[in-house]
């Protein structure tokens, strides 16, 4: 028998690698903070995988994608969801990983032709689990609507591709400040989220120097919580807009 396992995840909208208002390109602060948690997942939201402006303009910009230069040699595999396409590049969700994916895929949940949303789903192999881990990147729209309707597409993803047995993760950018979405998550596919789990409230994320708003969000079946924090002291303040959610979570294994 084989003792608990735990999972350390990062949940991070970078917002292109800018700090808030675009003001400094901080990628490489990024990558470092990032490196500092020993996270085993990362989920990434607004990751920019080709901009030519600014790979023209930006000394410091890589010449690899974002996703890629943020993986480095620590998370050895990835998966990237194009979402938005534009004449300069595009850009989307992002997973990082230090185990294998088994399978990948993006869907597009776009509502709107100005908000290019995608639901990147993964299926990851971990050494002496019975059941594959099941993985869920996004980053959901600003108006209410817009993402009730993108829940009811992530349930009914995971209702018909993730066994009911298997653990699940899913997490990102909710933009759901008013806390309509656990309840209805709750319900229909019976995950918890973490930081609720544990303080019995969502982490406050946005904005990043002075976090008020509940965004982002870590929602799991198949575990229990051990820590959920919201990372809002330096260098995590003057990076990104938002402020990065780790959580550590375990489960028993066979």
């Amino acid at each position: 028998m084989g003792g608990p396992l735990s999972l350390k995840t990062l949940s991070y909208n970078i917002h292109k690698g800018f700090s808030m208002g675009n003001r400094r390109y901080v990628l490489g602060q990024i990558k470092k903070a990032i490196q500092s948690v020993h996270a085993d997942l990362v989920f990434l939201q607004e990751v920019q995988g080709d901009h030519k402006g600014h790979s023209e303009r930006i000394e410091e910009w890589p010449n690899e994608p974002q996703f890629e230069y943020l993986a480095d040699s620590i998370w050895t595999h990835y998966a990237y969801g194009k979402n938005a396409v534009y004449q300069q590049g595009h850009h989307g969700n992002a997973i990082l990983s230090k185990y294998p994916f088994i399978a990948h895929e993006n869907i597009d949940i776009s509502t709107n032709r100005l908000e290019k949303r995608g639901l990147l789903h993964g299926v990851i192999q971990i050494p002496g689990l019975v059941h594959e881990l099941h993985v869920i990147c996004l980053h959901l729209n600003l108006l209410k609507r817009s993402r009730m309707r993108q829940i009811s597409v992530l349930s009914q993803r995971i209702e018909e591709h993730v066994p009911a047995d298997a653990p699940l993760i899913i997490a990102g950018d909710f933009n759901d400040w008013r806390v309509n979405l656990s309840k209805p998550l709750i319900e229909r596919l019976n995950v918890k989220e973490a930081h609720f789990d544990l303080h019995d409230e969502h982490a406050r994320t946005f904005p990043s120097w002075m976090p008020i708003l509940k965004l982002d969000r870590v929602y799991y079946r198949g575990f229990r919580t051990q820590s959920a924090e919201s990372l809002t002291c330096e260098p995590w303040r003057t990076l990104s807009d938002h402020a990065a959610l780790y959580t550590e979570l375990v489960f028993d294994r066979p």
